[in-house]
């Protein structure tokens, strides 16, 4: 069984997961980076200032002071944050979609293979006529 594990960690295709997997966390820092630092911002000048971020609908208000005994925190849709995630997910698609794209271009594309040609009519013909030429 550990050999079977072992044959299977080595192969191209795991290794080649795992490392999608992990660029696939660092890309995604960098996006959320890209769509909360510059893209928001953006965002946020033509719509007046509007910071999606801290864009919520308090449910309850907080009561209390952070710390002390008794505390409640604030309970609220945070639909600001969810509208940076929606930003996130279309900004990664089309990463992905380039990605791609740039690898169908510059994967080898393998020769096709020309089909196997069968031989003629006439060589049919020919070899018929030869078999019934040497038929007693």
């Amino acid at each position: 069984m550990i050999k079977e594990f072992k044959k299977f960690i080595m192969t191209g295709n795991v290794i080649e997961f795992a490392v999608a997997v992990i660029m696939a966390g660092a890309t995604a820092l960098v996006v959320s980076g890209f769509v909360s630092d510059i893209m928001m911002p953006i965002v946020g000048a033509f719509t007046g200032g509007i910071d999606f971020a801290n864009l919520k609908i308090v449910l309850s208000e907080a009561s209390g002071l952070p710390g002390e005994k008794g505390y409640i925190p604030e309970n609220a849709i945070r639909y600001g944050a969810w509208v940076n995630s929606i930003i996130n997910l279309f900004i990664v698609g089309m990463v992905m979609f380039v990605v791609v794209k740039a690898y169908q271009k510059i994967k080898p594309v393998p020769p096709k293979a020309s089909p196997k040609k069968g031989p003629t009519s006439e060589e049919i013909l020919l070899e018929i006529r030869d078999l019934l030429k040497n038929k007693p």
